[in-house]
């Protein structure tokens, strides 16, 4: 058997999406940004609202999104993404709008607008994606950093007495009434990037129904940050990140899911 006679449509496993412009990812190798980046095209590929969707980044690693995704994109000032995606869907409801945010940009300087987005339910996809760390500055603790966690800022790991504890961001805004789909997903094996692309699909889908918000939280690595191998940080990840951010659904049309 040639090459030609492998190379065929049938035998096609995976295509890039069409959405994804001709440039390679400039995310450190091995980072989960390129994975989720990938999903939410696909996504909007496959519901086919590629003319209808409007997307928001902010400041951090997420800045650069547009120079990946072939749909309109808005900047938006440092952890402001949400108040500017409220005014643009509010101005153009039948959108599909959502943000694409880090935890430094999400859970600190944003955390404001963050909550207030979500307890007013405004009708958008918030895609946050938790690292535990700054990764685009230079590897400082953020507010979602684990105890024990060593940064550039916390190099003897952090200490819950002195900096105080690490913020569970998508818990906190489950609490709220405007939030209608809450799920913390993850990118570091094959099974669960299909369960985080079954989240974000639900996400968008629950803007069309007109539901309120949604908050995809993806558990990511930052192995330039950790200063670990990708294969090690993914390890790391497993280790002690999912046990402190436990995978699944916190809340589904509009109920907190019971933990048995």
């Amino acid at each position: 058997m040639e090459t030609k006679d492998i190379i065929k449509e049938e035998n096609l496993v995976y295509r890039k999406s069409k959405l994804q412009m001709a440039k390679p990812f400039s995310y450190c190798p091995g980072c989960g940004h390129g994975t989720v980046n990938r999903l939410v095209m696909e996504v909007i590929e496959e519901m086919g609202i590629q003319s209808e969707t409007i997307g928001v980044g902010s400041v951090g690693c997420s800045v650069i999104i547009y120079d990946f995704m072939d749909i309109d994109m808005i900047g938006a000032p440092h952890g402001r993404a949400t108040a500017v995606a409220t005014g643009i869907k509010r101005v153009m409801p039948d959108k599909f709008v959502f943000t694409y945010q880090g935890d430094g940009d999400l859970a600190a300087i944003g955390t404001g607008e963050t909550i207030h987005t979500c307890n007013r339910g405004e009708n958008i996809t918030i895609i946050f994606i938790n690292n535990a760390i700054y990764g685009m500055t230079g590897g400082q603790m953020a507010p979602t950093t684990i105890e024990g966690m060593k940064t550039s800022t916390s190099p003897y790991g952090r200490k819950v007495e002195t900096m105080g504890h690490p913020i569970k961001i998508s818990d906190m805004v489950a609490q709220l009434p405007g939030t209608y789909y809450v799920t913390r997903q993850s990118v570091h094996t094959a099974n669960n990037v299909r369960r985080a692309k079954k989240a974000i699909r639900t996400a968008f889908e629950n803007q069309k129904l007109k539901k309120g918000t949604s908050l995809v939280e993806i558990v990511s690595n930052c192995n330039s940050g950790w200063k670990l191998s990708p294969v090690k940080s993914n390890q790391w990840l497993e280790e002690n990140m999912i046990p402190f951010y436990p995978l699944g659904d916190i809340k589904v049309n509009g109920e907190l899911v019971k933990k048995g």
